[in-house]
């Protein structure tokens, strides 16, 4: 080792083993989460499907894994990183109403 920066090629197939296991627990983690909602809002998720939003909603392929891993309707927001902004700033405008469905300090 010389200390000096060099290119390396990485191709998708290691960048998909690399990611492969944090991709596992996002499925799980989406899945954990359905199975907790309650009948009514389930049945709407099943009707309506998901929007992807944030960075991972950028991984290629995320949105086909869900569908097939859990079977709902899943999509992209059309702009995943704004569409994180806008939500958030949306939960800012109408916090009261919107308090009793946001998080509340449990980790998924």
């Amino acid at each position: 080792m010389t200390g000096l920066p060099k290119t390396v090629d990485v191709g998708s197939a290691e960048i998909r083993r690399a990611i492969a296991a944090p991709v596992g627990q996002i499925v799980s983690l989406v899945r954990d989460v359905l199975d907790r909602c309650p009948p009514e809002l389930a049945g709407d998720i099943l009707q309506r499907g998901i929007t992807l939003t944030g960075g991972g909603a950028l991984l290629r392929g995320i949105d086909a894994r869900l569908r097939h891993e859990l079977g709902v309707p899943v999509t992209v927001a059309e702009t995943p990183l704004r569409a994180v902004v806008r939500g958030a700033g949306r939960c800012v405008d109408d916090f009261a109403a919107l308090q009793p469905v946001l998080v509340d300090g449990h980790r998924f």
